[in-house]
């Protein structure tokens, strides 16, 4: 027996009417292809029929064929027989079924098998998800499949272990194109959906382009999302390697990658660089205008389909990319004193919507601001308020474009802003802590108590000097008033001379030294105690 579909029976087998009327009352065959019912041309394919033990003959036929039937012998337990295609073509394409004979009599026929031949000088149709692959558990998405081939139809079907087949007419496209839409839902992590599409025309219904690349959508959960970041920074130059690191404190087995408005999502095995710790690198590199996007990433367990809740948006920029290099300035100019205003003007003569301010040497997202115009400038003020040493460092500036916000011009010559006078410039205070502060607590006080001493010594010379000379001058000569010739006789003191009139006591200059606590300050041509008035006179008590 030729394992070719070898012509035997016409279709529309005619039997007799005896036999017609048992096959009601027998079991439909089954009927089902290997690898599967599509299949590359070229490529071979086998249909098996099977029915029920006892089963004598089995016949294949294809719809629509005028040639005759396939006739097989069961095999092995003599319940199935097999019809193999070597090479499939457009011929072998189409609907078949299957019989079988039994001591009963003829079978009904078994459910149609459609089998479908692809083509590869058909264009591979595209399969997108709208809005993104990317779908919360049990939300609802739109899967577009899409080609700039005229087909008539697109086929739509899931992986997995219920293979499901969807059928749509396709429409027009503004854009030129034809595409069908395909509502998918409620998405829920029982298991995985992986979804391709095909393309054919109506006058063709077997015949099928290529399938579109895999689609899977991702079902993201509310478990703790991961962190997402990179050590090159978020400002890139083309031809730059670019890696992304997923990690989180949760022993994820996979992360995957997602960026806005993109279709693949790459997944990676999980690392476990510590206990306790996983993470995996994506490498995007070298940089193209490509890759300036933002994305986000997941975390995932093997026997789950369904993942963590997603990270924090991470964007990547990409420079370069636009014409015309903005110029930074800054005022009041490149060194400034902690607590001062800052202002850094970004400029650009080539119309810019945006412009970004970043400093080297931090991941940090740059500043952004809408550019204004001022003849003949396109330009944005970054004013700092108070700055701090802290935000001393290189800056450059980039210009972008609404309508691709992810890539920049190229960057602004750098601008080196230096911050003076923070706490690390100032001198040590008796509060600093510090390895000196007891040092500079104790050259303080001593100074605070020498200087007073040296004062104090100071005044007694004067002091000692200013009464010698009054004594020499006769201050306590006594005098007769003209009282005497009544016999009462007055002493009374002479009047100083100049000089000893500014000679105040000797008590009373200590008293204001140890009160005041610190020195006087001395003021030019007088002495730095001075008394309003003379000190009081010494009168003799009057006779009695």
């Amino acid at each position: 027996m030729t394992p070719t579909l070898t012509a035997l029976l016409c279709l529309g087998l005619s039997l007799g009417p005896g036999t017609r009327g048992q096959a009601g009352t027998l079991p439909k065959p089954t009927l089902w292809a290997e690898p599967g019912s599509v299949i590359a041309r070229g490529r071979p394919v086998t249909i098996w029929c099977e029915g029920p033990l006892g089963t004598q003959e089995f016949r294949l036929g294809k719809e629509g064929s005028s040639g005759p039937w396939d006739r097989q012998i069961p095999l092995g337990p003599r319940n199935k027989a097999k019809f193999s295609i070597p090479h499939m073509t457009e011929h072998r394409a189409g609907i078949y079924q299957c019989r079988y004979l039994s001591p009963a009599g003829w079978s009904e026929h078994s459910d149609p098998l459609e089998l479908v031949v692809m083509i590869g000088t058909y264009s591979k149709p595209r399969l997108s998800a709208l809005p993104s692959p990317v779908v919360t558990s049990a939300g609802n998405v739109t899967l577009q499949c899409g080609s700039w081939q005229g087909y008539g139809r697109f086929v739509l079907t899931k992986e997995g272990g219920h293979h499901l087949t969807w059928t749509l007419d396709s429409q027009q496209h503004p854009s030129g194109q034809v595409q069908a839409l395909f509502p998918v839902g409620p998405v829920i992590p029982s298991h995985r959906w992986t979804f391709t599409c095909y393309g054919y025309y109506r006058s063709e219904p077997q015949v099928w382009s290529g399938p579109s690349d895999p689609l899977e959508l991702l079902v993201s959960g509310v478990s703790r999302k991961p962190s997402l970041l990179t050590q090159q920074g978020p400002v890139l130059a083309p031809g730059e390697t670019l890696t992304l690191q997923c990690h989180s404190d949760i022993t994820y087995d996979r992360f995957a990658l997602s960026k806005e408005g993109a279709q693949d999502l790459p997944q990676r095995p999980a690392q476990q660089p510590q206990a306790g710790l996983s993470q995996a690198d994506f490498l995007l590199g070298p940089v193209s205008s490509s890759h300036g996007g933002q994305y986000r990433c997941y975390g995932g367990h093997s026997l789950s389909s369904e993942w963590s809740a997603p990270s924090d948006p991470l964007d990547i920029l990409v420079s370069g990319q636009l014409p015309g290099t903005p110029s930074l300035s800054v005022q009041p100019g490149p060194t400034v004193s902690s607590g001062e205003n800052v202002t850094l003007l970004c400029q650009s003569r080539v119309k810019m919507d945006t412009f970004l301010l970043c400093k080297e040497g931090t991941a940090d997202p740059p500043l952004r601001l809408r550019a204004e115009y001022r003849a003949p400038w396109y330009q944005a003020e970054f004013s700092m308020r108070a700055v701090t040493p802290a935000l001393g460092g290189t800056y450059r500036c980039y210009g972008s474009h609404s309508s691709s916000p992810y890539l920049l011009s190229r960057p602004s010559a750098p601008l080196d802003l230096v911050v003076s006078g923070g706490p690390e410039d100032q001198p040590l205070s008796p509060t600093d802590p510090g390895p000196q502060s007891g040092l500079g607590r104790s050259l303080k006080i001593l100074v605070g108590v020498s200087v007073p001493l040296l004062l104090l010594l100071l005044f007694l010379l004067l002091g000692h000097q200013c009464r010698g000379q009054c004594r020499k001058a006769g201050l306590s000569t006594a005098v007769t008033s003209p009282e005497a010739t009544q016999g009462h006789q007055v002493t009374r003191p002479l009047p100083r001379p100049p000089l000893c009139a500014r000679c105040p006591p000797l008590s009373s200059q200590l008293i204001v030294l140890m009160g005041s606590g610190r020195p006087p300050a001395l003021r030019p041509g007088r002495w730095p105690f001075s008394s309003a008035s003379s000190p009081a006179e010494l009168t003799a008590p009057a006779p009695e």
